[in-house]
């Protein structure tokens, strides 16, 4: 499995020269008025892993496969949306298709980069965007529980839409619904506002490191567990270099990270996900598993004869596997193990799958 990020924000917040750093590429019109970005731009990525390199040494393969993220690029969004203002309808539908949202916010002071609003405001910049995912939300559920609609929604999903409904109307915080439905069946509803969030502060330069008075404010409100301080323009710069320049550029900034790997080690984290390998001469490969995944789903991520003719997985700990240099040492010193179907499958797991076809 793959998953889907979207970037939104409120127009000429940096959403368009982020979307080019992460997917290098300058798919994204990046100018310096609203709605450049009408249609969403879509890129999808390689997710960078040391591991795979060093299974691959191990196992001599031929090609390494790299699990992958895509990254969405959503026209801006304006105060209205809801009711249709600016791209509003076109911009809420796009948002409902990703699995994570990516808000964008202007944490920087600029005259040459035209502002929708006349002061740089990231608490009130991000509370538009979410009022105006809100409403969306609260249009749609009046629609699904008028009486003609009723009749065709599951009992689970009429309380989710019942009690979100409540919480609108009443403003309570929406995420108590997380405490009594599991995801699936919060991603059902298809609620914008239950959609996972990571917080992008997009700051200039001389605050990459350590922020600055908009981040400040930002962090105290909205806490430090899902926002993350980057710079597009500097992530821009990054990916125009080779790797050594990439390397020594970075070290002379600051920078321990790429902006690409915090978001997807915070994608990872909001959504739940974690990463098996297979690996041997022909290829050594990434695969996206939710958490807690059982060894048939997991097997199934790569055919679904393998998930239904599911008998055995031979598994060694990515550890394991390199420290016994592969499969036959890995076995011969008692470090594979056969594991059936109720095992869950852990992060960094070598798997080989057995069934019948």
């Amino acid at each position: 499995m793959s998953f889907k990020c979207g970037i939104v924000g409120l127009p000429n917040v940096g959403k368009s020269t982020l979307f080019n750093a992460l997917t290098n590429s300058s798919k994204a019109q990046a100018e310096n008025y609203p709605f450049c970005t009408i249609d969403p731009n879509v890129g999808i990525v390689p997710v960078p892993d040391i591991r795979l390199e060093n299974l691959a040494k191990v196992s001599k393969s031929k090609k390494i496969i790299n699990t992958t993220i895509s990254f969405v690029d959503i026209a801006g969004l304006v105060k209205g949306a809801s009711k249709g203002e600016g791209l509003g309808n076109k911009f809420l539908s796009h948002i409902r298709e990703v699995d994570a949202i990516i808000h964008m916010i202007r944490c920087f002071d600029s005259e040459d980069i035209q502002n929708v609003n006349p002061t740089v405001d990231p608490i009130r910049d991000l509370e538009i965007i979410e009022t105006e995912m809100m409403l969306a939300d609260l249009e749609s559920i009046q629609k699904r529980l008028e009486k003609n609609n009723k009749k065709n929604v599951e009992e689970d999903q009429l309380k989710i839409l019942e009690i979100a409904l409540d919480c609108i109307n009443n403003n309570k915080d929406i995420s108590i619904l997380k405490n009594d439905f599991d995801k699936k069946q919060l991603n059902q509803s298809g609620l914008l506002s239950l959609k996972p969030k990571i917080y992008v502060c997009n700051v200039d330069e001389k605050s990459v490191q350590s922020g600055n008075n908009h981040t400040k404010l930002f962090i105290d409100k909205f806490k430090q567990e899902n926002t993350l301080i980057v710079s597009a323009d500097i992530e821009n710069q990054i990916n125009e270099l080779d790797i050594s320049e990439k390397k020594n550029y970075m070290e002379m900034i600051g920078l321990k990270e790429t902006g690409l790997t915090m978001l997807i080690k915070k994608g990872y984290n909001i959504l739940e996900l974690d990463t098996y390998f297979t690996s041997g001469p022909e290829e050594t490969r990434a695969w996206t598993i939710q958490k807690n995944c059982t060894a048939p789903k997991a097997a199934g991520e790569i055919h679904t004869d393998f998930e239904k003719g599911f008998i055995r997985a031979e598994t060694v700990s990515y550890s394991d596997f390199i420290a016994n240099n592969g499969w036959i040492n890995s076995k011969t010193n008692g470090k594979m193990r056969l594991e059936g179907k109720d095992y869950i499958v852990n992060d960094g797991d070598v798997l080989n799958f057995r069934f019948n076809t």
